[in-house]
């Protein structure tokens, strides 16, 4: 039997999808970064840079997760247009407002780290995708990686590869070599994510 053809696009999103979807995505990433922090860990990306950056400040990491990514807006919206950054921003702040709220409400006393960097890096993935879908992003490396890409040819994903193993050796000094052995496996459920499912044109609305 023939694989099913892709389904034809459909209408673009309202705001109100737009809005709820961005909620998600900010809560998926939250609890991601929640759980990685629990366990001590970093990952790939800009997530792993505000992760690392939370060891050695006395500042959450969703917060730091925001500020780390004030330089990359001008960056996204160069790269891709206004309503890409404006979004990414709003993600930003959702990101930093569901990070310092677990904060206040959640206390974890133990996680171990195979579950935090599967289940972790998952729904950080998710969260991503679910950004991704609704044209918008967390900004970092991800902008950085569509500009080389577009400006110079360099391969996407393999920038961002080596990002992540700049990101992951950064951590060294700061985590013992079973968590940033845990942090890779977190960092490669992360690409997981996003390279089963985030296929453009493949679904209604996006």
């Amino acid at each position: 039997m023939p694989p099913a053809p892709d389904l034809p696009l459909g209408r673009p999103h309202s705001i109100a999808e737009d809005g709820y979807a961005l909620a998600i995505g900010c809560i998926l990433i939250g609890l991601g970064l929640v759980l990685l922090k629990g366990a001590g860990l970093v990952t790939g990306g800009i997530a792993g840079v505000a992760l690392l950056l939370s060891y050695v400040l006395p500042l959450p990491a969703g917060l730091l997760f925001t500020l780390v990514n004030l330089p990359f807006f001008a960056l996204a919206q160069r790269v891709l247009g206004t309503r890409f950054a404006v979004k990414t921003v709003l993600a930003n702040l959702g990101i930093s407002a569901v990070t310092m709220s677990a904060r206040a409400s959640v206390t974890i006393s133990h996680v171990h780290p195979a579950f935090a960097a599967l289940v972790g890096g998952t729904v950080i993935g998710m969260g991503i995708l679910c950004l991704a879908r609704h044209q918008a992003g967390v900004g970092g490396t991800g902008v950085v990686t569509l500009w080389l890409q577009r400006s110079r040819g360099w391969n996407a994903g393999r920038t961002q590869m080596a990002l992540d193993v700049v990101i992951l050796a950064a951590a060294i000094p700061v985590v013992h070599a079973p968590q940033l052995a845990w942090s890779a496996i977190s960092a490669v459920a992360i690409s997981l994510m996003l390279i089963a499912w985030h296929r453009p044109g493949r679904y209604i609305g996006h």
